[in-house]
């Protein structure tokens, strides 16, 4: 029997960037290019990736430290409103994992992360021609 697949979004830098990391990955069924919103002052779209992946072949742990190391993720630059870092959860299971993984005392990162986690509140993907 086939796994459902999982949802989670990343924000980070330019989704057309984003998305080839994710696309090459087996067990990433789905990466959309867009913009993710969340509630109160981050309900404004930032750009970002929304990834569907089979969890029994890529875990939701992976593909968080992927997104980690692939962007900018210890640095508050002037365009974080354009481009948000941060993890777009859809449940409180991943919410948990999430912040879990970023409060992770033995992170690889020498400075602190400024990733955030956020419930995803509404996507807008990007239509090509």
């Amino acid at each position: 029997m086939a796994v459902a697949p999982s949802k989670i979004g990343f924000g980070g830098g330019c989704h057309w960037c984003t998305d080839g990391v994710f696309e090459s990955l087996l067990g990433v069924a789905r990466v959309n290019q867009g913009w993710i919103a969340s509630n109160g002052k981050n309900s404004d779209y930032s750009e970002a990736v929304e990834i569907y992946f089979d969890p029994t072949l890529i875990s939701l742990s992976e593909l968080i430290e992927i997104n980690l190391h692939t962007h900018a993720s210890r640095s508050n630059h002037t365009m974080r409103h354009k481009y948000r870092s941060a993890i777009y959860v859809h449940d409180d299971t991943q919410f948990k994992q999430a912040a879990d993984i970023l409060n992770d005392p033995r992170a690889e990162f020498d400075e602190a992360l400024i990733t955030q986690v956020y419930p995803s509140k509404g996507f807008k993907k990007i239509k090509l021609s």
